[in-house]
């Protein structure tokens, strides 16, 4: 059986720029398509005088009086201000606010494990928000909180700005910590690339010598030695067997 379709109940986005017909005021202040401003003008006129050129006619400015309306194309228009919306949100930095509790009473490696959690989200470029949980009649001794948080600020001050000294809310003691700006100006490092492995070393890798003796560098290694002569007895003589054991040598015919 399918699944019925949810009814969607929000409004339908709409375009609230009037355009052309949707202008109701008898009069408008009218700007040309070369930006020059031509006057008021009454509203059938400037209408006319935008379809004349095959564009729209705009209202710029709803709240003058009379409207300023500007004659251009709208769809164009429209599309240019997408791209300047779009390329604002790509360059804006956006920051993220995280959040780390610490108690009065904490213990030397919990606070240690606290302070590297926060000393990483300061590397990654985020504001943290410390918070003092306060129980029972801690909440008497906010100085306690006071003493944790500037000790924690007087740690990172390298590293983080305090945007936010140390407010009590209810039970709660809050401080805001901010990147430096040392860390807002550092850009990540591009890993090195091995020439090796990417081919755009020119030249050929050099192959490897190896050495015997310590004291010889490759250039002065030991030549080899010439091919002596070979003996007429061993070429008369044979090898022995590979087995070791040896055979009788054939007898030699004598000279007449």
């Amino acid at each position: 059986m399918p699944v019925p379709r949810r009814y969607d109940r929000r409004p339908p986005d709409r375009d609230l720029t009037r355009v052309n017909d949707r202008i109701r005021v008898p009069e408008v202040r009218l700007i040309g398509d070369d930006g020059k401003q031509i006057g008021v003008v009454p509203t059938p006129e400037a209408l006319s005088y935008a379809q004349e050129r095959d564009l729209d006619l705009v209202e710029v400015a709803a709240d003058a009086r009379p409207p300023v309306c500007r004659v251009l194309d709208y769809s164009k228009y429209k599309y240019e201000q997408a791209q300047k919306q779009k390329a604002a949100r790509k360059h804006q930095q956006q920051i993220t606010i995280r959040e780390i509790k610490f108690r009065p009473k904490i213990a030397q490696a919990d606070y240690d494990t606290k302070k590297g959690h926060v000393t990483r989200f300061l590397k990654h470029k985020d504001k943290v928000k410390v918070t003092i949980m306060f129980r029972g009649r801690e909440v008497t001794h906010p100085e306690r909180g006071v003493t944790l948080l500037e000790r924690l600020a007087d740690e990172l001050s390298e590293l983080a700005i305090v945007e936010q000294r140390p407010i009590q809310d209810g039970r709660n003691m809050t401080m805001m910590l901010g990147p430096s700006k040392l860390l807002l100006a550092e850009t990540p490092e591009k890993p090195a690339v091995d020439a090796g492995s990417t081919g755009t070393d020119s030249a050929p890798a050099e192959a490897e010598v190896v050495v015997a003796d310590g004291d010889l560098s490759p250039d002065e290694s030991p030549a080899p030695e010439p091919a002596s002569e070979l003996d007429p007895a061993s070429e008369l003589d044979p090898a022995p067997a590979p087995d070791g054991s040896e055979e009788p040598a054939p007898e030699r015919p004598l000279p007449a």
